[in-house]
């Protein structure tokens, strides 16, 4: 089992940034897929960005340029770089972990096998 613990949310304002951090434990995940999802209210919970265990990036197409994901296995922990921030990019960011053996898309949700408790990201205009 892995437990994934998301932090570095809050409020911020429109072109401003934040930088969420993922602590895993129970297992080392160094080969494990990692990612980010987000969901806002009222609206279907989507992929944000993924980073497989060679660090090979996938992004959505709304956070290119814009959010950047990385991981240190070292420490066990994903990050996900936010800049330019947009009152949509408001809603609560989930950390999700893959044990890497899947070949379900890495923008589906079905392939995550973990998820964080997720933490709420408010951007105001």
């Amino acid at each position: 089992q892995v437990q994934l613990v998301e932090s570095g949310g809050g409020l911020v304002q429109a072109g401003g940034s934040l930088r969420l951090s993922c602590a895993a434990s129970g297992r080392t995940i160094s080969s494990y897929v990692m990612g980010w999802f987000r969901q806002a209210p009222g609206k279907e919970r989507e992929f944000v960005a993924g980073i497989t265990r060679r660090s090979t990036l996938y992004y959505a197409d709304f956070v290119k340029g814009r959010f950047t994901i990385s991981r240190d296995d070292a420490k066990n922990t994903v990050y996900l770089e936010m800049n330019s921030l947009k009152p949509e990019d408001t809603a609560v960011y989930y950390c999700v972990a893959d044990r890497g053996a899947s070949s379900v898309s890495y923008y589906s949700q079905t392939r995550y096998d973990y998820w964080g408790q997720g933490t709420q990201v408010t951007v105001s205009s």
